[in-house]
């Protein structure tokens, strides 16, 4: 009897000693690029602003701030999921795709708006 509850005592502090593997929850890839692309504008618009370097890092941090919420991630949840990708480089690399395209396109459309002239309208003939 003693033999049997000294080998499962054993056994118990074997399995339940053990790491668990907790799957934290992580942003998807679709969600990581999205709030990356957010992130990296609010950073172009304040790097924009005629201030020095020290001085943008105070001005962008609500920027932020702002655009997590926008998102609804917390500060540990986008942790967590820059630890996750930063551990898994093959899904950070499609990530980072999905990033560049996507401000590929904004500056596309940006270039096209800007640069793009009206046709001018055409004059009417008057009949006489």
């Amino acid at each position: 009897m003693r033999r049997y509850i000294l080998c499962g005592g054993i056994c118990f502090a074997l399995f339940s000693c053990g790491k668990k593997d907790v799957a934290h929850p992580v942003l998807t890839k679709a969600q990581m690029a999205s709030l990356l692309v957010d992130i990296y504008l609010a950073e172009a618009q304040a790097q924009s602003v005629p201030k020095p370097q020290d001085s943008l890092i105070k001005f962008f941090l609500p920027h932020e701030k702002k655009v997590l919420e926008e998102h609804h991630v917390s500060d540990s949840l986008l942790k967590d999921t820059y630890r996750y990708y930063y551990a898994h480089p093959k899904e950070l690399e499609a990530v980072y795709d999905a990033v560049i395209d996507t401000l590929s396109l904004y500056e596309q459309r940006s270039y096209s708006k800007r640069y793009t002239h009206p046709e001018p309208p055409l004059k009417k003939m008057k009949a006489e």
